[in-house]
């Protein structure tokens, strides 16, 4: 198929990209590895779409204080690859493994992924887990909005009409992390995958992150699980329990590929290898 008829506009500048934002229907192009197919499927038909692939300012990955900032436009390998990522945020490096193929991720950004807000998606459940801000700017100037409230729903943010998403700010967190992906082929979607970054104080939990993707409308924080842990012993018995609450926060689909009961089951399985493989 062919994508409908729409208009098109190649963006100078932040400001002119908002400006053409606030035209009713218009929609953001950056790397296009997910709304190319849906433009050709004709499950997305916007009326103007703002190209901001020349917004080089948008570009950029820097370590501002206790931050690792990362700009919207910035192609998900130059994220994966890049030293002070995997050095600083070690969940996000390890995550873009598991995101498509090296060619989508050479085009592919990690703004466009956030602002996607696919639920089974990697980048938006690591933005989840790390407390990360995500920057954005629209006619009313700028501001700055947690991770864990960007996302409404599948596919729906807080965006509001003009604005864009310029940048997005990681904590810098001296944590093991590991990630456990559940999919039916290799780099496909995930049905369920859990993302845990963990502290460690001679053999109790100091501090635990943990989020689902693909087990709910939005990436999922499993916070009781995360208490849980706090100040345990990082035993077979305790990450058991820590597993059992994460399957409990979840609130998944059922579809052609899962039903809910197996999503939420495997949230516990993946939970509990995650949180080992993060101990060792």
């Amino acid at each position: 198929m062919k994508a409908a008829a729409f208009e098109y506009v190649r963006a100078g500048s932040v400001d002119d990209a908002i400006s053409s934002l606030a035209t009713d229907g218009s929609q953001v192009l950056a790397g296009g590895q997910s709304l190319v197919p849906l433009l050709n499927m004709r499950l997305a038909r916007p009326s103007l779409l703002v190209d901001v692939n020349g917004l080089g300012e948008l570009a950029y990955v820097r370590r501002d204080g206790e931050h690792v900032e990362i700009g919207a436009l910035t192609r998900q390998r130059v994220v994966e690859t890049s030293d002070v990522v995997r050095r600083d945020v070690p969940l996000l490096a390890q995550a873009l493994r598991h995101v498509g193929h090296v060619a989508t991720r050479n085009r592919g950004t990690l703004g466009g992924s956030l602002a996607h807000a696919d639920p089974a998606a990697e980048l938006p459940a690591v933005a989840v887990a790390l407390d990360a801000e995500l920057l954005v700017r629209g006619p009313r100037g700028e501001r700055v909005i947690g991770a864990r409230e960007f996302f409404e729903g599948p596919f729906r943010t807080v965006l509001t009409p003009g604005e864009l998403l310029t940048a997005v700010r990681f904590p810098v967190r001296q944590a093991a992390c590991a990630i456990e992906e559940l999919s039916r082929r290799s780099k496909d979607l995930a049905l369920v995958a859990v993302f845990v970054t963990l502290e460690q104080d001679d053999g109790r939990c100091a501090r635990a992150r943990i989020a689902v993707a693909g087990a709910g409308p939005t990436p999922i924080r499993a916070v009781a699980a995360e208490e849980l842990l706090r100040g345990r012993p990082l035993d077979d018995t305790v990450i058991a329990e820590a597993a059992r609450e994460i399957a409990a926060a979840t609130d998944p689909p059922s579809d052609l590929h899962a039903p809910a009961d197996y999503r939420r089951e495997m949230a516990a399985v993946l939970g509990r290898r995650a949180l080992t493989k993060a101990v060792r």
